[in-house]
């Protein structure tokens, strides 16, 4: 208890000097995530958010100062990234926190975040427990949740009058709640249906070739896959060699994220329906826009982790601009009800739980000229698939605003 509190006075003691060094001119943005372990993901990412960085800092920065960004890989451990936090806000001296694509590392940080009084954007970690269960009145999350993810492809799901659905995911927060609230939501509206089977290989080390074949054993007739990078493109295959899929349906949550189809190229399963990003489709203005600047500075396309990182680093700046200061306790008051543009339109982040309402492109997937892509897709905007209020103070702390 003793060793505890020291290190809560070493954080206020590294907070007080955050605010001395806030006179330099410079707004530090400590950014912790799975550089490492999430590599395809993180390089999209932080090419994005030092493009918005260069944007801003070059039309003036927020409130008369430059926006930096200090980074730190989590190690894809929760311990590890605590440990981070720490560095970041003692020897670097950040005015906050942002970051975390791991449910389980979202949800370390953001209890962090409530123990120290620091405010924290939880930029890609999707899982409720974020917003919900651990909610705190220092964290916002701008990603879709795993509840949106679920809400966005219910109708489809039920609209395909399939009623056996097994479930494949993987074994950690993110994908147990996914297919929680995917079940929940399906019973609602197909109250008929089965659910035959669980399976839940721990991340980033399938069996692909027995979990296909466990899958096939149950013979259902849709499949909720949450699956995601390597471990979707092995059971893709394995399923593809065992014939799972004829004949079955198919709900995939992020299947149509670029960095994603990338690795299946033209083993990319034809008709699920996936959410994702088809960047090569997208003809806003905001968007052409943010395409157009991508490209030129980083002689590549956009990832979905790319739209993150972009849409991240706008978001604190204008959570910064409308507070007026970097203190946590400001940031926290100025985001509630934040409204901001995106490349995907205008967000906003909701009082009552700290969720944004960026959407989600919704369609099918398929295999084209050797690569993966959506075919079609359909942005379904946020602010429309979100729990009432009355369930969110029901699993919100009533201590979280």
């Amino acid at each position: 208890m003793q060793a505890r509190s020291a290190i809560l006075v070493l954080v206020a003691a590294g907070l007080l000097a955050a605010d001395t060094a806030r006179a330099d001119g410079v707004i530090r943005i400590g950014d912790i995530n799975s550089y490492k372990a999430m590599a395809a993901n993180m390089g999209p990412y932080r090419k994005a958010m030092d493009l918005a960085v260069e944007q801003i800092n070059s039309a003036g920065g927020v409130l008369g100062k430059k926006l930096e960004i200090v980074s730190r890989d989590d190690g894809a451990n929760p311990g590890d990234a605590v440990r981070m936090a720490d560095e970041l806000l003692l020897n670097e001296r950040v005015d906050l926190l942002s970051g975390t694509i791991l449910s389980h590392i979202g949800v370390a940080i953001t209890d962090y975040a409530k123990q120290h009084k620091v405010f924290f954007l939880a930029s890609a970690s999707l899982t409720d427990r974020i917003i919900w269960e651990s909610g705190n009145r220092y964290t916002f999350r701008l990603r879709p949740s795993t509840y949106t993810h679920a809400a966005v492809l219910v109708p489809y799901a039920a609209n395909l009058k399939r009623k056996r659905w097994a479930f494949v995911y993987p074994n950690y927060e993110y994908g147990q709640s996914a297919v929680v609230s995917f079940k929940e939501l399906l019973k609602k509206r197909q109250p008929e249906v089965e659910f035959v089977g669980d399976f839940a290989p721990p991340l980033g080390k399938i069996d692909a070739g027995s979990v296909a074949q466990a899958v096939a054993d149950a013979k259902p007739e849709a499949v909720f896959n949450v699956l995601f990078g390597a471990d979707l493109a092995k059971f893709v295959r394995e399923g593809k060699t065992r014939e799972l899929f004829r004949g079955v349906e198919v709900v995939s949550p992020l299947t149509g994220d670029p960095e994603y189809l990338e690795l299946l190229k033209d083993d990319t399963p034809e008709g699920w329906y996936v959410t994702g990003y088809p960047w090569y489709l997208i003809k806003t203005p905001e968007h052409l826009q943010f395409l157009q600047a991508y490209q030129k500075a980083v002689k590549d396309h956009p990832r979905m982790s790319s739209l993150v990182g972009y849409t991240t680093i706008k978001a604190l700046a204008a959570g910064i601009a409308r507070a007026g200061s970097t203190s946590s306790e400001a940031l926290s008051k100025a985001f509630d009800g934040l409204e901001f543009m995106s490349p995907a339109g205008k967000v906003a982040f909701r009082a009552i739980d700290h969720q944004s309402t960026l959407g989600l492109y919704v369609g099918k997937t398929a295999a084209k000229a050797g690569q993966g892509t959506m075919t079609s897709y359909e942005y379904l905007d946020g602010a429309n698939f979100q729990p009432s209020d009355e369930e969110v103070r029901r699993r919100r702390p009533a201590d979280s605003q």
